[in-house]
């Protein structure tokens, strides 16, 4: 059992490139951390770790025990997570990351029958609009749209990503009118900046016949962080607003704002359930993965978030 803490304390260490971050990760002390791997390293009888003041780096022989243990590790955990119940049910804590507002709209209020199916489960909900690194972070799931997939990682569609065009009917009646996409550019636009890269996107809009292409030519009059408080900007008069459909939808339904160019859209990809690969996923893992599908099917989510 030692050299198994030790094996994961060498793991968590080469994955964040320091023994204090991966103590953190293992409640346990930088100190703990380093004499653990120092314990393995002599029983390998070889180095691992390359150390100096500023930086933690994999020797060769390190570089080539992570790729040999990192895999098997993950397999032994899991079977222990996979098999570890209250009264047959899944337990523990399930760390999920999902956008702010999107989590607030779209998940949190499935929280109720989730815990109702599987009390033993702790919910450690993340709410942040960024790409967060599944494995390395140490998150069982991670909700949204427009990620890249790493090594490892996989994903379930639960909805298209579409973004749409939304104004309210005080300020289309007081502008040029809107009829083709060219005439956006006469146009106060409302654009959302990039969470990962702070800059906005060029996009593409795309007619009923996916072979329609045209450039978003709306101009920045504002930008935002967020596609709720784009919406409620647009809401006041200021402009035509760029936004998801999660966050269109309401105020569509409500009559606020309505579709700008309604045969036009932009395609983002998919609004996605992601998680790490393993063949032995954990009980808590896949109660959620499947939870979360289920619901968003029997909402119809994936037919209300579409913007065709």
């Amino acid at each position: 059992m030692e050299t198994f803490s030790s094996i994961e304390c060498f793991v968590r260490s080469a994955e964040v490139g320091s023994f204090a971050e991966a103590a953190r990760r293992l409640s346990l002390t930088p100190a703990a951390v380093g004499k653990s791997v120092a314990k393995l390293e002599a029983r390998l009888g070889v180095r691992l770790f390359q150390r100096s003041t500023r930086s933690l780096t994999l020797t060769e022989a390190g570089q080539l025990f992570l790729s040999q243990v990192s895999t098997s590790l993950t397999t032994i955990q899991n079977a222990v997570a996979h098999l570890a119940n209250a009264e047959g049910q899944p337990v523990g804590t399930l760390k999920v990351s999902m956008g702010t507002v999107f989590g607030r709209l779209y998940v949190v209020p499935l929280l109720g029958e989730f815990l109702r199916r599987y009390p033993a489960i702790n919910p450690d909900w993340h709410f942040d609009n960024r790409q967060v690194d599944l494995i390395g972070q140490g998150f069982d799931a991670a909700i949204g749209g427009g990620f890249e997939l790493p090594q490892g990682v996989v994903a379930r569609k639960l909805a298209p990503a579409h973004r749409v065009l939304l104004a309210s009917a005080d300020y289309l009646k007081s502008r040029e009118p809107i009829t083709e996409p060219e005439d956006l550019q006469l146009h106060d636009g409302i654009l959302i900046r990039s969470p990962q890269t702070g800059r906005v996107r060029s996009w593409q809009l795309i007619g009923r016949s996916p072979q329609h292409c045209r450039p978003l030519l709306l101009k920045a009059r504002m930008t935002m962080s967020d596609s709720e408080a784009a919406c409620a900007a647009a809401a006041q008069g200021l402009g035509v607003a760029l936004v998801s459909m999660p966050f269109a939808v309401n105020y569509l339904q409500a009559e606020t704002l309505q579709r700008v160019l309604p045969d036009w859209y932009i395609d983002d990809g998919n609004i996605s359930i992601y998680y790490a690969e393993h063949k032995l996923l954990p009980g808590k893992t896949r109660a959620f993965v499947d939870f979360i599908i289920e619901q968003f099917a029997e909402q119809g989510l994936g037919r209300r978030f579409s913007a065709v």
